[in-house]
């Protein structure tokens, strides 16, 4: 349960492209908050449509900074098109890679990549990570499916602005947690990412308006911390 601590706000990267970091990463650090980075190790030193994926410099220099960094797969891997046992061994090999590559723990929060998720991945992954995030729209709260968060697309420039500030204006009202999700954060984005100026009016107006604006593990470990003292 989400209880008495919203509003709250999470940013969120997927893949990611550099631009993520060295562009969206230091927005939010302006702002004085951090985001979370989903990375996918098989993706790292490559380039794609995105632009150019993250280094391995960056994964150093985000969780030195404060950022998260979660696990996305190693391969970038529907769980959608490929059997059950392929997929965990994929989620295996990708957090696996983190640390051994990077002598970096990942935070044991997830994104399904594409958003794809099946019945059977969700109650398999939901016994091996603390949170899955995917890209079904909504807020999170009262209740929060730590199996399936729900998460926001923040693509495109500033004329999205108006839709982002009704989910962010819904979200104050029923005190909610809203997780927003990009991918490459530059001038011409691709049809996946958002511009500077759209994340950080974003950015901006949340904070501007009251919301805590957390990373995924830091609403976790609050969660986490009152079950705990209440059990007790």
């Amino acid at each position: 349960m989400l209880g008495d601590r919203g509003p709250i706000v999470s940013f969120s990267f997927d893949d990611f492209p550099r631009t993520a970091y060295t562009v969206g990463g230091r927005i939010l650090q302006e702002c004085g908050v951090r985001g979370t980075y989903y990375a996918a190790l098989g993706l790292m030193n490559t380039s794609n449509d995105l632009g150019e994926q993250f280094h391995l410099e960056d994964l150093h220099l985000l969780t030195e900074k404060g950022h998260e960094l979660g696990s996305h797969t190693f391969s970038h891997v529907s769980c959608r098109e490929t059997s059950l046992a392929e997929f965990r061994k994929d989620v295996h090999k990708g957090r696996e890679a983190i640390r051994n590559t990077t002598g970096l723990l990942e935070s044991g929060n997830f994104a399904y990549p594409y958003g794809a998720v099946t019945f059977e991945a969700k109650k398999a992954l939901g016994r091996e990570m603390i949170s899955c995030r995917g890209t079904c729209g909504g807020i999170n709260g009262p209740e929060i499916d730590l199996n399936l968060l729900r998460a926001n697309s923040l693509y495109g420039d500033t004329d999205q602005f108006t839709r982002v500030e009704r989910l962010m204006l819904q979200n104050e009202q029923q005190k909610g947690w809203l997780i927003f999700y990009s991918h490459d954060v530059r001038p011409q984005p691709s049809r996946f990412g958002c511009t500077p100026s759209l994340l950080t009016a974003v950015v901006s107006r949340a904070a501007e308006r009251g919301s805590r604006i957390l990373t995924i593990a830091e609403v976790l470990r609050e969660i986490q911390a009152e079950y705990k003292a209440a059990t007790r």
